[in-house]
């Protein structure tokens, strides 16, 4: 059974690695991540599992005459707040398989 025991830590490496990156996955759940537009009029906020928690908008920016703005603001405001998310999630899972060489994972 040659390189039996290199198995063997390997797969006691991967299950230390999963777990740290299940527990990331919990941290990332109470996260919180804001996009903004229109110069902070609008913002939204997104949990690290890209569920929007808030939207907060500003009144002097409710225009009855220019819905679209407002809409296109609010569209800004959370794909900025997405795209934040995703580099968090990123970020936090990703220091726990750096180094590793493992196909499918990044």
């Amino acid at each position: 059974m040659r390189g039996g025991g290199n198995m063997q830590q390997m797969m006691k490496q991967m299950q230390k690695m999963q777990k740290k990156m299940a527990e990331e996955q919990e941290k990332l759940k109470e996260e919180r991540i804001e996009g903004t537009a229109g110069g902070g009029m609008v913002t939204v906020v997104v949990s690290g599992h890209k569920e929007v928690i808030d939207v907060i908008i500003k009144e002097e920016v409710v225009d009855p005459e220019d819905i679209e703005m407002l809409q296109d603001l609010v569209l800004a405001a959370t794909n900025e707040a997405l795209a934040k998310a995703d580099d968090v999630t990123a970020q936090r899972l990703g220091q726990h398989t750096k180094g590793l060489n493992i196909p499918g994972m990044m």
